[in-house]
Parts: structure tokens; C-alpha cells; sequence
């Protein structure tokens, strides 16, 4: 069984569904797109040469849920924030998620350190609040891989019509990788692909794959659906060069800053430094400590390592009304 955010998030009254069908790695197609020379998977059911049923209607239950959460998110992103309640809610989702994506698996991490970055290739088209891309996020921290953060967040106003474009279908979370020239949607096919390619050898850690049906909206449900829809005030334009944060998907103060950046659709390069990661080094070089969240933006030369600090910021200097 496998589940994914689709492009019901972008409408207003129904913001989110879960379709299910059966998909195994064995069964995917690789489709060469001629005209930008870019390799696309497709998922293929047991039920592909089948006639096709007509598609359930949006799960009753999801549609009730979501603008829920979006009701009871605390309004204005922007606003003052009680910042006890806003580190106790998000310490209480991380904890829903247990181990994963606290920590990298890769042997090799803590023997070869990375003193520079080199060039990203991946790159994740994804909402904070999605349940689906969480899960593709904590096989990221546990391959110790650094990828281009897209956020899609209701509302988006240009990622999800570069994702519609280039998978035909608004549907989350969707990766490409650009080593391999593979695009792809489905996040369960997500995570056994970058295991594959990028695991040494690895399987997704026990549980990962099947934990989000059972965890996996914990964190949405507790943090009130932050990180879902797009900040009324955010800009059009993205900045001239994209921010960065040193994170791990299960930190908890981390989590807060990925939300503004999604509900800001700030695209910035996502460095996990999960335990035992390769890019210590390169936070601490950049920081002098090892903690994170660690924000860098490149445009301004502003930097912080304090979340509180960091959210006031963002919505101060990326809002319209500073254009």
C-alpha cells in the first residue's frame, strides 16, 4: 500500500487526499523526455493492463482534517509566537516519530569528513506539513544526503506549477535527481530509490517505509498543520541565491524553521547533519558549534543558530511589504 499528497492540496476547500495502490520498485519504467533529455519514472500497478476504476472521492476524513489544522495553526505565522509551547509541540513530534531521521546510517559517515560541499544533485519538490514527505525527508538525514528544498505549499505560487510541468501532475513529494536524470513521485519508491543509489548497500531502516500510516501525521496533527499553506504576505520572487540550513529531520527546533521556509516558499539547500554525519566539520566551520538549526542567508550575510531569532527575520525580510 502506498500513500501520497496529491494536487487537492492546492484547492481551498480540500486540502489534502490519500490515494492508494500497489507499486514495487521491480515494476518501474524508465521514459526518456527527449525534449530536456530527462529520464522519468513511472510507477506501474498490478493493475496497470486492468480497466481502470473511476478514482474514490477525497477521503472524508482528510477533508475534515485539514482545513482543521489550518484553522487551529495560531493565524498569522508572522505574529508573536509563545515560543514554550511552540518547542513543547514540536519536541512532542519529533518524539511521535521515534528514531528516524535523528541519525546517519552511512559506516563510511564518521570516517570520511566532507571539508567542502560538493555540487547537489538532488532535488525535492515537498510540503513541511506533508506526512509523505516527511518520511522522504528522514531517509535523507539517515543517507546523510544534502538536497535543494522546493517548498510546495498550498497557495504555491511557483513550485508546484514547476512540478506540474515537469511530472504532469501536482503531486507530493516529488524528486529529481540529476546524477541519474530520474524524476519521481510516490515517496515509499522515493526512499527505496535513494537507498538503492546512495545507500551502500543499506535497506531502509526497520519501520521507515510502514511508520507513516501509523506516525507519520503525528507531527502534522500536533504542530497544527504549520508548514502547509503559504504565508498571505510572502513574496513572489525567490531570492538571488537560494538560502541554506544545517538540520536533521527529527530536531525540533529545526522543524520550526523549515516551516516558515515552506510557508515563506523559500527554496534553500537542505544539510543534514544527522548523528555522525560527514558535514560536521562544515558546521562547525561555518558555526562553532555542532548544534543545529543553522541558518545562512547568502544574500544578506545574516546567520543564526537560534530559531527565535531566525523566524523574525524571515518573515521580516522576505515579506512583501519590504519590496
Amino acid at each position: 500500500m502506498s500513500f501520497h499528497c496529491t494536487n487537492s492540496c492546492s484547492v481551498p476547500n480540500t486540502l489534502c487526499t490519500i490515494t492508494s495502490h500497489s507499486i514495487s520498485i521491480p515494476s518501474l519504467k524508465l521514459k526518456c523526455n527527449t525534449n530536456n533529455n530527462r529520464f522519468k519514472i513511472h510507477a506501474k500497478s498490478n493493475s496497470d493492463d486492468a480497466p481502470q476504476q473511476p478514482t474514490s472521492t477525497p477521503s472524508s476524513f482528510l477533508s475534515f482534517l485539514c482545513p482543521l489544522l489550518n484553522l487551529f495553526s495560531g493565524g498569522d505565522p508572522s505574529g508573536q509566537r509563545n515560543f514554550a509551547l511552540e518547542l513543547a509541540t514540536s519536541s512532542l513530534a519529533s518524539t511521535s516519530r521515534f528514531a528516524w531521521g535523528r541519525k546517519s546510517v552511512i559506516e563510511s559517515a564518521s570516517s570520511e569528513k566532507i571539508a567542502s560541499e560538493p555540487p547537489i544533485s538532488l532535488q525535492l519538490f515537498e510540503f513541511e506539513a506533508c506526512p509523505f514527505c516527511r518520511r522522504v525527508r528522514e531517509a535523507m538525514t539517515e543517507l546523510d544526503l544534502s538536497v535543494e528544498v522546493y517548498p510546495c505549499p498550498k497557495g504555491s505560487v511557483r513550485h508546484r506549477e514547476v512540478v506540474r510541468k515537469t511530472g504532469g501532475k501536482e503531486m507530493f513529494p516529488f524528486l529529481i535527481d540529476q546524477n541519474s536524470g530520474v524524476s519521481m513521485y510516490e515517496s515509499s519508491d522515493i526512499v527505496k530509490y535513494l537507498f538503492e543509489r546512495y545507500g551502500e548497500g543499506r535497506s531502509p531502516s526497520l519501520g521507515l517505509l510502514e511508520s507513516t500510516i501509523f506516525t507519520g501525521w503525528m507531527p502534522t496533527i500536533i504542530r497544527a498543520g504549520r508548514g502547509m499553506t503559504l504565508w498571505e504576505r510572502s513574496r513572489v520572487e525567490p531570492p538571488p541565491t537560494k538560502l541554506e540550513l544545517f538540520s536533521y529531520e527529527n530536531n525540533p527546533d529545526a522543524r520550526i524553521v523549515r516551516e516558515a521556509l515552506c510557508e515563506l516558499e523559500l527554496p534553500y539547500i537542505l544539510q543534514n547533519v544527522g548523528e555522525g554525519s560527514r558535514r560536521m566539520k562544515l558546521l562547525f566551520d561555518a558555526s562553532g558549534s555542532k548544534e543545529v538549526p543553522y541558518f545562512v542567508d547568502h544574500n544578506t550575510g545574516f546567520q543564526s543558530g537560534d530559531y527565535k531569532m531566525i523566524l523574525p527575520y524571515l518573515f521580516e525580510t522576505y515579506s512583501s511589504a519590504n519590496l
